[in-house]
């Protein structure tokens, strides 16, 4: 699979048994399978994803975080969603698969906006919210 921000290709690595799609070397994003990064979204969760927020980026490379993306996956262009109450993070989402990409930096901003169980059901009370993510909107 290739980027849908830099076209680099993606690197597989396995965290605690769930495979994240990471662009080493090139933007530093990350491509998340419909619910894996709900494995991930929350601090207390796998502490594994430390080695996530840390993916080697390559500086030089430029994105257009403008541009609308194609999933990596299905090659359907992907909608942007704000995730969390504070309307601060926007994820791509593929509305074919429910793949998530994450640009660099995002996946802490998620972590650090659904720190607590207070912010993430503020966050699942809004119906916007809940009808595009699919891995939010899914039972504990």
């Amino acid at each position: 699979m290739n980027c849908p921000a830099c076209h680099n290709s993606l690197t597989t690595l396995d965290v605690d048994g769930v495979e994240v799609d990471a662009c080493e070397g090139g933007c530093g994003g990350l491509w998340f399978d419909n619910f894996e990064l709900k494995r991930f979204d929350e601090p207390h969760e796998l502490p594994a994803a430390e080695a996530l927020m840390t993916v080697a980026a390559d500086p030089s490379v430029e994105v257009d975080y403008q541009a609308k993306r194609q999933c990596p996956k299905c090659a359907v262009p992907m909608m942007r969603h704000y995730c969390t109450a504070q309307r601060r993070t926007q994820l791509d989402v593929c509305p074919q698969c429910g793949g998530n990409w994450l640009d660099v930096g995002e996946l802490t901003q998620v972590r650090v906006e659904f720190r607590d169980q207070a912010l993430r059901a503020a966050a699942k009370a809004q119906p916007t919210i809940n009808k595009h993510l699919r891995w939010f909107a899914s039972p504990d």
